[in-house]
């Protein structure tokens, strides 16, 4: 059976809506750009919920996609450092922009719900 070549997809950004809405990237690309460049560990802990399984293999395809710079130092320990390239600093201000959409939504829905929630408690 021939294989057929896959066409490509005439929405220019299909390919990195694909990496960013795989699990955890968002936050690791948030975090990265927030805080600047920082150890495996460190970086682990900032973002909570995240094994060190997937952090590893989320740093290293979005280092191939060019997304995350990894510095290595031969020191002992070792020392392995990750921050964010000069091709995601062209990202930062959307995920700028997201970030406040989500604290809108957020202070949004906190209005609506708080509200609500004390008057369903004072009529009990």
């Amino acid at each position: 059976m021939p294989r057929t070549l896959k066409k490509p997809n005439p929405c220019a950004i299909h390919g990195l809506l694909e990496l960013l809405a795989r699990p955890w990237v968002m936050h690791i690309l948030w975090t990265l750009s927030h805080a600047g460049p920082m150890r495996f560990g460190v970086l682990r802990r900032s973002i909570d919920g995240i094994s060190s399984r997937v952090l590893t293999e989320r740093l290293r395809v979005l280092e191939a996609q060019g997304l995350v710079f990894r510095n290595y130092e031969t020191t002992i320990p070792p020392t392995v450092t990750y921050g964010i390239t000069d091709r995601m600093k062209d990202m930062e201000n959307v995920i700028r922009e997201l970030d406040a959409l989500g604290r809108k939504w957020q202070a949004q829905e906190a209005a609506e719900t708080g509200p609500r929630e004390m008057s369903a408690s004072v009529s009990n």
